[in-house]
């Protein structure tokens, strides 16, 4: 177990998913799918080269689940993207983050699994957050801030259909098929509104696919070489990463309500990855 290595790993990977946050945040003139569809082709170069490279089965097994994973995926990403023409790209982070909230009480239903009563409590913590963020800060735009919230609950649909999927298929695999059904999504719908990049808009929305790609590739390693109570905590220097960013290129302003909201959710989030690590340790 490499801890220093391990936060090292972490810290390129929320740097490098704070610098495509900021990219995106950037883009304001190209519209959501359009940078849905270069965010994938960036990545597909990657991933179809890893898989080229090692000899793996580019169509994997469960292709039914991994085309599931696919279109839940796309359409979280797509929210996500529309919700940042609306809301602080540091905000729109911190609620997306919700992901695992939702993840959780889905798979009550879906897996059959249960939530401690510690967790609902942290999880409360986290909603209390979300409240304070809409109830006092009178910036938060009400739409942006529904696009994020189903973002995030569409994401949380990621978590349950990976847990179905399972160690079955290969993790560039799975990632790959998000990929292409992203591009196929991103590119057919952005034929209806299409607007011609600049040179810069283009450097800027090819390179998304290289930042989230290295992004997921360091997490990757970290939680390869450290526990996951140890690891998973450091996700969330994506938010604080990501609001400087705001501030100091967008002059984005958080109010002190939206700073201590986010601090709730960050909170209750952390809480309880570090206890249910330590539950699942125990077993």
């Amino acid at each position: 177990m490499d801890v220093k290595a391990a936060i090292k790993f972490m810290l390129i990977s929320t740097m490098a998913f704070a610098c495509m946050n900021t990219i995106v945040k950037s883009l304001v003139n190209v519209n959501a799918f359009q940078i849905v569809f270069f965010r994938s082709v960036g990545s597909l170069v990657f991933t179809f080269g890893f898989l080229f490279k090692n000899k793996i089965p580019v169509l994997g097994n469960n292709k039914k689940l991994m085309i599931i994973r696919g279109l839940v995926g796309v359409t979280s990403m797509s929210l996500y993207f529309m919700s940042t023409k609306y809301l602080p790209i540091g905000t729109a982070v911190t609620l997306r983050y919700l992901a695992p909230i939702f993840a959780s009480v889905l798979a009550i239903f879906i897996l059959k699994e249960r939530i401690r009563k510690w967790q609902w409590l942290f999880f409360a913590i986290a909603f209390f957050g979300v409240l304070i963020i809409k109830g006092f800060d009178t910036q938060i735009n009400t739409y942006g801030l529904v696009l994020i919230l189903v973002a995030a609950l569409f994401s949380g649909m990621v978590y349950v259909v990976l847990s179905k999927i399972g160690k079955s298929e290969h993790p560039v695999v799975v990632v790959n098929y998000f990929m292409v059904i992203s591009t196929i999504v991103g590119g057919v719908i952005s034929v209806f509104n299409w607007t011609t990049p600049t040179a810069m808009e283009l450097v800027l929305l090819l390179s998304l696919g290289v930042f989230g790609y290295f992004g997921q590739v360091y997490m990757t390693k970290a939680f390869q070489v450290a526990s996951t109570n140890q690891v998973a905590p450091l996700k969330y220097l994506e938010v604080i990463f990501t609001v400087l960013f705001g501030v100091f290129m967008f002059s984005e302003i958080y109010t002190v309500w939206s700073l201590l909201g986010i601090a709730l959710i960050i909170t209750g989030l952390i809480l309880n990855v570090v206890y249910k690590a330590k539950m699942d340790k125990n077993k």
